[in-house]
């Protein structure tokens, strides 16, 4: 029995060493592993990826670094008696500095070197300055244009004022003259002017006279005439009829007074 006991107990123990065995917690392991260790597997794998790009581009810069340096440098040393063609120039009397030709008139320094860094084709960059030009032509021609239609509305604008301002002008030489001719028609006795419009019409009517005034409003108003028209036509009759001269606003004693100290029968006349 004791023995069937301590039998019994052993083979508990080891089934318990079993279970806590380092085989059975790496089975364990295996089989579930845990979602930070992925994590951290992946993130590794990103930073090992990210470290190989930059590696490569430091490592292309490097390369075209060094190749812009050698080209420089290149560039700057002048040839030796290493080179074929140099020996040759020299053979034929050549010295270093010297400038090309028989004569000695030709270029000193060589002919510059225009690196290619770009994938477009040939002429691609004359064809990029060309359309620029063009551009540049085009976007020049459209302010002048615009400077050109601002400049003319501008003229524009100041030949309409002027003109409103001289027909303004007008009209009023022309009431005064129709004052004037209606005050020295009345001194003379004249009840009705030679012309309708030779008076000014009045500005306050009855509604008796107002048919009236509608037959003969053709004929008062005379649409045929400009404005101009009329101040000639009126500023005449003031001085053969009246002798009088609304510029110098003077009524003179006879033709000879008037000719003699008028300047003129018109309005420029008196500037």
């Amino acid at each position: 029995m004791r023995r069937r006991l301590n039998c019994h107990l052993k083979l508990n123990m080891a089934e318990e060493e079993d279970y806590m065995s380092d085989s059975f917690i790496n089975v364990q392991e295996d089989i579930r592993p845990g979602l930070p260790m992925l994590r951290q597997i992946r993130e590794a794998r990103r930073k090992e990826e990210k470290q190989q790009e930059a590696n490569l581009k430091n490592r292309q810069k490097s390369l075209k670094e060094e190749e812009q340096e050698r080209r420089t440098l290149g560039l700057k040393s002048a040839l030796g008696c290493e080179n074929k063609g140099f020996a040759l120039l020299q053979k034929m009397g050549y010295k270093s500095g010297q400038a090309l030709g028989k004569s000695g008139d030709g270029i000193v320094e060589p002919i510059p070197l225009h690196v290619k860094t770009g994938k477009s084709g040939i002429g691609h960059e004359a064809l990029l300055k060309r359309k620029a030009e063009e551009k540049l032509e085009h976007y020049r021609r459209k302010i002048h244009m615009k400077n050109q239609a601002e400049e003319k509305a501008e003229e524009q604008f100041r030949k309409r004022l002027k003109n409103k301002q001289d027909e303004m002008k007008l009209e009023g030489d022309l009431k005064r003259s129709q004052r004037a001719c209606q005050q020295l028609d009345s001194q003379k006795n004249i009840e009705v002017p030679r012309e309708a419009w030779y008076w000014l019409r009045p500005e306050e009517e009855t509604d008796e006279e107002e048919e009236e005034e509608e037959q003969d409003e053709d004929e008062y108003r005379s649409e045929d005439l400009s404005v101009l028209e009329k101040l000639q036509i009126l500023t005449s009759y003031l001085r053969e009829e009246h002798l009088y001269c609304i510029w110098c606003g003077t009524a003179y004693e006879d033709k000879e007074d008037l000719s003699a100290n008028c300047p003129g029968p018109t309005s420029a006349d008196h500037d």
